[in-house]
């Protein structure tokens, strides 16, 4: 174990902590990079330097994500949604969020009720969960899994996909391990996962120094993709971002590290994003924020320290660096099964955050606001919660 400082600890639990969002980050990069043809240097350059920079400024556990309604939208819309809508989206999203932080507008959500933030956090933890147990059954049907994988999900062993039952005892092992600090669970599991994708399948990689390039090299955004980013991307995504990337962030950074958090400000955590995602239009990455589910993530597998965000962001930068356009065929070597064991437990591990309410009303509005969450989508949920919430502090709708 190595102390740099009071708040930078390298170990094998920091280690195992620094993994335990690949289950969110992986499959929406991977789709992004392989199905909308976005830059994998500098998508994956970017995610390690906001990983790092995030930990030497907030000196605590900071997550580091693709957004999920921008990433999900797009990868659905693949064929339509081309690489400069999906960075327009970035530097558009960037700029919001930075203007929202500087004017001081973004602190108004100190004023939303704990019943909705923990509603947030209860929803995005069972769309974590419910992910999880999907990647742990089958591969996802879209092309950002390898062939290997697919061919694993039709060999049958004893009556049993091998694919599903490497996320079994994936699952069974986390389950064992979970607590153990000698030998952390997410470290095992995606160490043994890496170490199956190399004997299945060999990786065509080539070493290298690779930055980066501005985007003004060669690409031009146009009117009509910044008009596309905005209607399709940026104002669907703004609201889950606020709800879950700042003010439910903000809630589970102060409940997990007290007055080590006192960075993990509402103002910081907008600025940081949207600084992040500019530098991640210039650099032709994907839009990318914090999130609640991804602190969740990394506490659940060990992280305590910021030392959990040097150690994923330099795993990252060298993997950009020195792999480039080929770093993909190393990451696609973890079974998505073992990705989805880590989203399992992100989500079981956020919603606990729901325990605290004590009051049936608070439990009713966090508890409706998973159901719309389900059916529709976070931003539904957020506004509705906060109407739901109102209507019955006044009285006007009874519990």
């Amino acid at each position: 174990m190595v102390w740099i400082g009071k708040h930078y600890k390298f170990d094998r639990n920091e280690l195992s902590g620094s993994l335990g969002d690949l289950g969110t980050l992986l499959p929406l990069a991977l789709g992004l990079i392989l199905l909308n043809g976005i830059s994998p240097v500098g998508t994956l350059f970017m995610v390690g330097m906001f990983y790092i920079l995030s930990g030497i400024y907030y000196k605590v556990p900071t997550p580091v994500q693709p957004m999920k309604v921008i990433g999900a939208y797009a990868i659905a819309n693949y064929e339509t949604i081309t690489p400069n809508i999906i960075y327009a989206s970035a530097l558009l999203i960037g700029i919001i969020l930075v203007f929202l932080g500087i004017s001081g507008l973004i602190s108004l959500g100190k004023y939303v009720p704990k019943a909705v933030v923990r509603g947030v956090q209860i929803s995005v933890g069972t769309v974590l969960l419910i992910q999880g147990l999907k990647f742990i059954i089958a591969p996802p049907k879209q092309g950002i899994v390898p062939e290997f994988q697919i061919q694993l999900s039709n060999i049958s062993i004893f009556g049993i996909s091998a694919y599903f039952l490497i996320g079994i005892v994936a699952l069974i092992a986390t389950f064992l391990l979970l607590e153990n600090r000698k030998l952390p669970a997410a470290l095992i599991i995606v160490s043994a996962g890496f170490v199956i994708g190399l004997i299945l399948k060999k990786p065509h990689v080539e070493l290298g120094i690779n930055i980066p390039e501005p985007i003004f090299l060669s690409s031009s955004i146009s009117m009509n993709d910044l008009l596309t980013a905005l209607f399709l991307l940026v104002i669907p995504q703004l609201p889950m971002t606020i709800g879950n990337a700042i003010i439910a962030q903000h809630d589970l950074a102060k409940t997990y590290f007290g007055d080590k958090a006192k960075r993990v400000t509402y103002r910081a955590l907008s600025i940081s994003q949207g600084l992040a995602d500019i530098a991640s239009f210039i650099f032709k990455g994907m839009p990318m924020c914090h999130g609640a589910g991804g602190l969740a993530a990394h506490y659940k597998f060990g992280a305590r320290t910021a030392g959990n965000n040097i150690i994923i962001g330099s795993i990252f930068l060298a993997i950009a660096i020195l792999f480039g356009n080929s770093s993909i065929e190393l990451l696609q070597l973890i079974p998505f099964s073992i990705l989805g064991v880590l989203l399992f437990f992100a989500g079981a591990e956020l919603m606990t955050m729901i325990k605290d309410l004590k009051d049936k009303k608070e439990f009713f509005v966090a508890l409706v606001m998973m159901a719309i969450t389900l059916v529709s989508n976070l931003a539904y949920a957020f506004f509705l919660g906060l109407i739901l919430h109102y209507f019955i502090k006044r009285g006007i709708f009874k519990v």
